[in-house]
């Protein structure tokens, strides 16, 4: 990484470097889930029953991506500040406890989630029906966690090397994969919910393949050596505490879908399932390219703040939150304006095509302010303020959000679950902003 660039390059040309990539593979990243969705959502031997299989293996999914955060943007962060402080040994043992690490939790996941997949799946709302979809996908993307966790911690120490367009053709190469290996697979050869798992857990190794070549290769700034993946005890739980609150973010997600799933089942049985799958997926394509912004702004912030530019900290900040607002408001106008459009690119069924619609404009009312609450939260987590990160980030989707549909879903039902959202959203986004700027203050 060129410190002078990273030091005296104007913020903006420098976002848009580290940015830009990052967008490009969140999106693609989102393509993996969002395109077995689709794919499934329109076979008519799977249909509604097929998407809600998913939706209610979609916790998992979200388990192993918290992991695997937790330990790639733990360790890329250290790294960042690191090398900001002109340590490159020590940068280099970050890197290579996060690799080692976050392969050892790939196999622990992959075999407790065989080892229990019956009773997790009914504890996450899989009727009689649903079951038999969910099982046949999960059994197979388990096998693919050890590959993910290896990718995603690779994506982020490409960004933090600053070579974010490694981590993009990382995720380009998976997601191409998936895409075209769907379509054999499921339409082609009708391997179904098994065809669409395959399809994914390929392209993971794609992409885990990639970034081991990069991490080991002579491109490398500080490249990987056997010596540097001997677990180290400080570097280990160092990089695991730094980390803890994407994984807060990540595991509060699946704990939020797994009690929205119960509460699905319960108001609105299998189709409200199946809708929710659909509204999920549209959320996660409008915020991963926000989180790709996110990503984009950790290095930047990391190092700065090791260096003690702390006016560039506040320059990057104030030009991420403009860009995350942006996409959020286009994300906002879009499901505003094709919301049947949207839903039929999943499903035609009727039931679902008329519940999703009211679900989608509902679900995003505060859509435009979620995109700031993301940046600021994320800063404190780059300037290494873990438990102010943690709060923040459990805030939305476990301090107000769990409560508020627990509430308003015995008051009003199905609608009452619908409305907790934007409620949720716009309390976090108020509490984030006020805190943030204190904290920017005393800077």
């Amino acid at each position: 990484m060129n410190s002078n660039k990273m030091e005296e390059k104007k913020i903006l040309p420098l976002l848009v470097e580290f940015s830009v990539p990052a967008v490009i593979g969140m999106l693609v990243n989102a393509i993996y889930n969002i395109v077995d969705r689709i794919f499934i959502g329109n076979v008519p031997e799977l249909g509604s029953l097929g998407l809600a299989g998913i939706t209610v293996s979609y916790p998992v999914t979200l388990v192993v991506m918290a992991v695997s955060l937790m330990i790639g943007v733990g360790g890329a962060t250290r790294f960042s500040i690191s090398l900001g402080e002109k340590n490159q040994e020590k940068a280099g043992l970050f890197m290579g406890n996060a690799l080692t690490l976050t392969t050892v939790f790939g196999i622990l996941i992959m075999v407790l989630g065989n080892l229990f997949m019956e009773p997790i799946l009914r504890f996450m709302g899989a009727s009689e029906a649903v079951y038999p979809y969910a099982a046949s996908y999960l059994s197979i993307i388990l096998y693919g966690c050890v590959f993910q966790c290896i990718a995603i911690s690779g994506n982020n120490f490409s960004r933090a090397q600053g070579n974010p367009k490694n981590a993009m053709v990382s995720q380009l190469i998976g997601a191409g994969f998936n895409i075209i290996f769907d379509y054999i697979l499921i339409i082609r050869m009708g391997m179904g919910m098994q065809g669409a798992a395959l399809a994914t857990i390929g392209g993971q190794f794609l992409s885990a393949v990639w970034q081991l070549v990069f991490l080991f290769g002579k491109r490398s700034t500080i490249r990987l050596t056997i010596d540097l993946l001997k677990l180290k005890t400080e570097y280990a739980m160092d990089l695991i505490r730094t980390g803890i609150p994407v994984f807060f973010m990540q595991i509060s997600n699946s704990i939020l879908n797994i009690i929205l799933n119960m509460l699905l089942s319960r108001f609105g049985g299998d189709v409200a399932l199946s809708t929710i799958g659909i509204v999920t997926s549209v959320q996660t394509l409008i915020l991963m390219p926000i989180t790709g912004i996110m990503q984009g702004q950790q290095p930047l912030i990391s190092y700065n703040y090791g260096a003690h530019q702390y006016k560039r900290i506040k320059e990057t900040l104030r030009l991420s939150s403009i860009g995350a607002s942006m996409i959020a408001i286009a994300g906002f106008i879009a499901v505003e304006f094709f919301t049947t459009d949207i839903i039929f690119m999943f499903n035609q069924e009727v039931a679902v095509v008329q519940l999703g619609t009211d679900a989608l404009k509902i679900w995003f009312i505060c859509l435009p302010v979620i995109g700031i609450q993301i940046m600021r939260a994320n800063f404190f987590q780059c300037i290494g303020m873990i438990r102010m990160a943690s709060f923040l980030i459990l805030l939305r989707q476990i301090i107000i959000l769990i409560p508020m549909m627990l509430i308003l879903g015995n008051l009003f039902g199905l609608y009452g679950l619908f409305f907790a959202v934007p409620i949720a959203d716009f309390a976090s986004f108020l509490i984030t902003v006020v805190l943030n700027l204190k904290q920017l203050r005393r800077m």
